[in-house]
Protein backbone atom coordinates (compact mmCIF):
# COMPACT_ATOMS: atom_id res chain seq x y z
CA UNK A 1 0.00 0.00 0.00
CA UNK A 2 1.04 3.61 -0.41
CA UNK A 3 1.64 5.90 2.55
CA UNK A 4 -1.85 7.33 2.04
CA UNK A 5 -3.49 3.87 2.13
CA UNK A 6 -3.99 3.21 -1.59
CA UNK A 7 -3.74 -0.44 -2.49
CA UNK A 8 -4.35 -0.54 -6.22
CA UNK A 9 -1.56 -2.66 -7.68
CA UNK A 10 -1.35 -0.44 -10.78
CA UNK A 11 -0.56 2.62 -8.62
CA UNK A 12 2.41 1.09 -6.84
CA UNK A 13 5.90 0.20 -8.02
CA UNK A 14 6.50 -3.46 -8.86
CA UNK A 15 7.96 -5.34 -5.89
CA UNK A 16 11.73 -5.59 -5.94
CA UNK A 17 13.62 -8.80 -5.12
CA UNK A 18 13.71 -8.11 -1.35
CA UNK A 19 9.95 -7.61 -1.16
CA UNK A 20 9.34 -10.61 -3.41
CA UNK A 21 11.42 -12.78 -1.08
CA UNK A 22 9.61 -11.36 1.95
CA UNK A 23 6.19 -12.27 0.54
CA UNK A 24 7.32 -15.68 -0.69
CA UNK A 25 8.78 -16.52 2.73
CA UNK A 26 5.72 -15.24 4.57
CA UNK A 27 3.26 -17.12 2.42
CA UNK A 28 5.22 -20.39 2.13
CA UNK A 29 5.73 -20.75 5.87
CA UNK A 30 2.38 -19.75 7.27
CA UNK A 31 -0.45 -20.07 4.74
CA UNK A 32 -2.38 -23.06 3.45
CA UNK A 33 -5.48 -21.27 2.09
CA UNK A 34 -6.01 -17.96 0.31
CA UNK A 35 -9.36 -16.19 0.12
CA UNK A 36 -10.13 -13.79 -2.71
CA UNK A 37 -13.00 -11.69 -3.91
CA UNK A 38 -13.90 -12.13 -7.56
CA UNK A 39 -12.02 -9.09 -8.88
CA UNK A 40 -8.75 -9.98 -7.18
CA UNK A 41 -9.05 -13.61 -8.22
CA UNK A 42 -9.48 -12.51 -11.84
CA UNK A 43 -6.40 -10.26 -11.55
CA UNK A 44 -4.30 -13.09 -10.12
CA UNK A 45 -5.48 -15.89 -12.42
CA UNK A 46 -4.68 -17.06 -14.99
CA UNK A 47 -1.72 -14.59 -14.88
CA UNK A 48 0.27 -16.41 -12.18
CA UNK A 49 -0.55 -19.84 -13.58
CA UNK A 50 1.14 -19.06 -16.91
CA UNK A 51 4.86 -19.81 -16.91
CA UNK A 52 5.41 -17.17 -19.61
CA UNK A 53 4.74 -14.53 -16.91
CA UNK A 54 7.46 -15.80 -14.61
CA UNK A 55 10.38 -13.44 -15.20
CA UNK A 56 12.74 -14.76 -12.52
CA UNK A 57 13.26 -17.38 -9.81
CA UNK A 58 11.00 -15.56 -7.32
CA UNK A 59 8.17 -15.29 -9.86
CA UNK A 60 8.51 -19.00 -10.62
CA UNK A 61 8.43 -19.91 -6.91
CA UNK A 62 5.42 -17.70 -6.32
CA UNK A 63 3.58 -18.77 -9.47
CA UNK A 64 3.97 -22.48 -8.78
CA UNK A 65 3.07 -22.12 -5.13
CA UNK A 66 0.02 -19.89 -5.55
CA UNK A 67 -1.35 -21.93 -8.46
CA UNK A 68 -1.18 -25.17 -6.46
CA UNK A 69 -2.33 -23.75 -3.11
CA UNK A 70 -5.97 -24.22 -2.08
CA UNK A 71 -7.99 -21.07 -2.69
CA UNK A 72 -11.54 -19.87 -2.26
CA UNK A 73 -13.14 -17.04 -4.15
CA UNK A 74 -16.21 -15.28 -2.79
CA UNK A 75 -18.48 -14.49 -5.70
CA UNK A 76 -22.14 -14.50 -6.63
CA UNK A 77 -21.38 -14.10 -10.34
CA UNK A 78 -18.34 -16.23 -11.17
CA UNK A 79 -19.36 -19.34 -13.10
CA UNK A 80 -16.21 -21.39 -12.66
CA UNK A 81 -12.78 -21.29 -11.06
CA UNK A 82 -9.55 -23.14 -11.73
CA UNK A 83 -6.16 -23.62 -10.13
CA UNK A 84 -7.20 -25.39 -6.90
CA UNK A 85 -9.97 -22.85 -6.31
CA UNK A 86 -13.53 -23.32 -5.17
CA UNK A 87 -16.27 -20.72 -5.40
CA UNK A 88 -18.10 -19.76 -2.20
CA UNK A 89 -21.45 -18.00 -2.55
CA UNK A 90 -22.32 -17.79 1.15
CA UNK A 91 -21.57 -15.04 3.65
CA UNK A 92 -17.77 -14.46 3.69
CA UNK A 93 -17.57 -13.85 7.44
CA UNK A 94 -19.51 -17.02 8.28
CA UNK A 95 -17.45 -19.12 5.86
CA UNK A 96 -14.13 -17.73 7.11
CA UNK A 97 -15.16 -18.34 10.73
CA UNK A 98 -15.91 -21.98 9.87
CA UNK A 99 -12.59 -22.35 8.02
CA UNK A 100 -10.67 -20.62 10.80
CA UNK A 101 -11.95 -23.19 13.30
CA UNK A 102 -10.78 -26.09 11.13
CA UNK A 103 -7.28 -27.54 11.53
CA UNK A 104 -4.54 -26.10 9.38
CA UNK A 105 -2.20 -23.17 9.06
CA UNK A 106 -3.30 -19.61 8.38
CA UNK A 107 -5.80 -18.24 5.92
CA UNK A 108 -4.57 -15.27 3.92
CA UNK A 109 -7.33 -12.91 2.84
CA UNK A 110 -5.92 -11.17 -0.21
CA UNK A 111 -8.71 -8.87 -1.22
CA UNK A 112 -9.65 -5.35 -0.23
CA UNK A 113 -13.35 -5.87 -0.91
CA UNK A 114 -13.74 -8.13 2.13
CA UNK A 115 -11.43 -6.30 4.51
CA UNK A 116 -13.98 -4.19 6.41
CA UNK A 117 -16.48 -7.04 6.73
CA UNK A 118 -14.05 -9.57 8.14
CA UNK A 119 -12.21 -7.06 10.32
CA UNK A 120 -15.55 -5.96 11.74
CA UNK A 121 -16.42 -9.61 12.45
CA UNK A 122 -13.17 -9.95 14.45
CA UNK A 123 -11.80 -12.67 12.16
CA UNK A 124 -8.38 -11.16 11.51
CA UNK A 125 -5.78 -12.13 14.09
CA UNK A 126 -2.74 -10.79 12.29
CA UNK A 127 -2.23 -7.94 9.82
CA UNK A 128 0.68 -7.69 7.38
CA UNK A 129 1.24 -4.47 5.46
CA UNK A 130 4.04 -3.41 3.15
CA UNK A 131 4.01 0.36 2.86
CA UNK A 132 5.65 1.87 -0.22
CA UNK A 133 7.26 5.31 0.11
CA UNK A 134 4.82 6.97 -2.31
CA UNK A 135 1.71 9.08 -2.00
CA UNK A 136 -0.74 8.09 -4.69
CA UNK A 137 -3.58 10.45 -3.85
CA UNK A 138 -6.33 8.45 -5.55
CA UNK A 139 -7.60 4.95 -6.13
CA UNK A 140 -8.75 2.05 -4.04
CA UNK A 141 -7.91 2.41 -0.38
CA UNK A 142 -7.49 -0.35 2.16
CA UNK A 143 -10.58 0.73 4.03
CA UNK A 144 -13.23 2.45 1.96
CA UNK A 145 -16.05 2.01 4.44
CA UNK A 146 -16.41 2.81 8.08
CA UNK A 147 -15.82 0.36 10.88
CA UNK A 148 -18.31 0.56 13.74
CA UNK A 149 -15.42 0.76 16.18
CA UNK A 150 -11.73 1.45 16.06
CA UNK A 151 -9.44 -1.55 15.68
CA UNK A 152 -6.65 -1.53 18.24
CA UNK A 153 -3.52 -3.27 16.94
CA UNK A 154 -0.15 -4.08 18.47
CA UNK A 155 3.00 -3.76 16.33
CA UNK A 156 5.04 -6.95 16.77
CA UNK A 157 7.48 -6.74 13.87
CA UNK A 158 8.79 -4.28 11.31
CA UNK A 159 11.35 -4.47 8.56
CA UNK A 160 12.76 -1.66 6.44
CA UNK A 161 13.85 -2.57 2.91
CA UNK A 162 16.56 -0.82 0.86
CA UNK A 163 13.81 0.51 -1.41
CA UNK A 164 12.35 2.46 1.52
CA UNK A 165 9.36 0.13 1.80
CA UNK A 166 8.44 -0.91 5.31
CA UNK A 167 6.88 -4.27 6.23
CA UNK A 168 4.68 -4.06 9.32
CA UNK A 169 3.15 -6.95 11.24
CA UNK A 170 0.41 -6.29 13.75
CA UNK A 171 -1.62 -8.49 16.07
CA UNK A 172 -5.12 -7.76 17.23
CA UNK A 173 -4.91 -6.27 20.74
Amino acid sequence: MSIDGCVGHMSLPAPDEDIGEYFNDLMHQDVDLIAYGRKMYEIMFPYWAEEANWENKLDKEFGQWITDLDKIVFSRTLDSAEYSTRIVRTDPAAELLKLKQAPGKNISVDTVSLFAQIAQAGLIDEYHFVVHPVIVGQGTRLLEGNLPERLQLKLVESKVFESGCVALRYLKS
